[in-house]
Parts: C-alpha cells; structure tokens; sequence
C-alpha cells in the first residue's frame, strides 16, 4: 500500500513537470523589455493595451518610450526584447541586418501638420501635405521638427525632400523631443508642426491646435512590432517577446486597439494579417 502511495506521488510530480516547464518557458519571471515610440505611450494607448496582456499572460512589460531610431538601436544593443515603431524603411534594414526577427503589421493611423487656429501660412484645408509644407516656408511662420530620428521625424525629412528648402533661419526648430512635447512647444510658440493624429488627439485640449493638413495618401502611418533576434544577445526573451507578437495581432489584442476610443474618437485601426 505504502509503495502504491510513494508511486501515485512519483507519477504525480512527472506529470506536473511538463506544466511548470512550459510556464517558466514562456514567463520565466522575467519582465519584458518594450521600445516603442512616444505616440504609442503619449496616446495612452499602451496604458489601455498592456494591462489586459499582462492580466492574460502574467508577463511585466517594461516600456521605454522613445523615436522609432533610439528604439531600434535599443534593440540592435541588446537592451530590449522586442520593439513597437512606425518607420517601415527602418524596420526593414532592422530586419535585414539580423537585428530583428519575427516582425508584424499591427496597426496603423495618419499623420496630420498642425498648427494655429489663426493658420497664418494658409494650408487650412489642403490634403497636399507636399505643396502645404511649400506654403509654410514661404510664409514668415515657425515649424517644429522632432528633430529625434523618430519615425515622425523621418517622414517629416522625407516630405521636405520633395517640397524644397525648409523655413528659413530660425523659424525651422530642430527640437530633438519627443512629440508630446513638440505640440505644447509648437502652441507656445504659434508654430506649425507634423503630428501623428494620436498623440495630437491626446494634447489637443491642453494645446488648442488645430488640424490643418489630412488626408494625403503619403502621410498613412503604419506601425510593426519585431522581436530581437536572441542569436544577437545573450539574455534576450525572445519566448516572452512571441507571446506579446501573438497577443497584439491575434483578434483578442486587434479588437483591444480598435475599442482605444479616448472621448469617442478611435486613434488606431488595427492592421495585422
């Protein structure tokens, strides 16, 4: 009887190791390492997301919220475990030099070119950002630059491109922040600026900015989540980074971004395949 018990125990703790195994696989009690962009985390849309990952999965995410560039580079040092930005060309090179593995399509929105309501360069109405951002540098007015190799950032550089010189001296502002802080600066300073519609949405009570410029094909900002490559960095959790992939893009984590509605408004449109 004794020796049936002990083996009924034996049998017991073999089949529960498989259970624990899986668990420590996934988790690990180890926090996970986001870097996003500030749109993601100004919006309060990681806020609204994240909780309900963790609740799901008992996985910590620990953001840090900067420029698709500097959160890219985090990733290409090891010091994340996977990285939420908006920079497709970035993401790509990111890929294709072995940084990254695994990226999605999550969700997208627009960028918009804000500024005062008084709209003294006379862009009101336009849906050519191109021709707008022409009208700002002839016109005696400031435009903010991020000036931070963000995503916004880089299409902002990529939009001057094609419209011609930028505004003269010292009414192009080279920031180097992030965009919250942009738009407050851009509503101090009566200048113009281009914004994702989010992170506008999210300082347009505090800033009292109006949009100016929406609408154009070229200003579709799209956002993908990419897991550090673990062949690049010891320590990397890449087991706890696929399971944040699988939950944003799955209809559970889709569904989540299309309900992030602040005052009745939806800032994202999810986007995964």
């Amino acid at each position: 009887m004794q020796r049936r018990s002990i083996l009924a125990l034996i049998a017991g703790l073999v089949c529960a190791v498989p259970f624990v195994h899986a668990q420590s696989d996934t988790q690990s009690g180890k926090p996970l390492r986001l870097s996003t962009t500030t749109s993601t985390e100004n919006s309060g849309l990681l806020g609204y997301l994240l909780p309900a990952f963790e609740a799901k999965t008992g996985i910590k995410v620990n953001v840090i919220s900067v420029g698709t560039g500097k959160a890219l580079e985090l990733g290409k040092n090891g010091d994340v475990d996977v990285t939420l930005v908006h920079a497709r060309a970035l993401e790509d090179k990111f890929v294709a030099e072995g940084w990254g593995i695994d990226r999605h399509d999550v969700m997208y929105n627009d960028f918009i070119v804000a500024g005062p309501v008084a709209d003294p360069a006379g862009v009101k109405g336009s849906r050519d950002v191109i021709a707008a951002f022409r009208k700002i540098a002839a016109a005696n007015v400031k435009f903010i630059s991020r000036g931070d190799n963000s995503g916004t950032d880089v299409m902002e550089k990529g939009y001057w491109q094609q419209a011609g010189p930028k505004p003269a001296g010292s009414n192009y502002v080279n920031a180097g922040l992030g965009m919250g802080e942009v738009l407050n600066m851009a509503a101090e300073m009566g200048a113009y600026t281009l914004t994702d519609r989010a992170t506008y949405g999210a300082y347009k009570a505090k800033t009292g900015l109006a949009i100016l410029v929406e609408g154009d094909k070229r200003m579709f900002n799209p956002y993908g989540i990419i897991a550090v490559n673990p062949a690049k960095h010891k320590g990397i959790n890449y087991k706890g980074a696929k399971v944040l992939i699988e939950w944003i893009t799955s209809p559970e984590g889709q569904a989540k971004i299309a309900s992030f509605k602040p005052a009745g408004e939806q800032l994202f449109f999810p986007s995964a395949k």
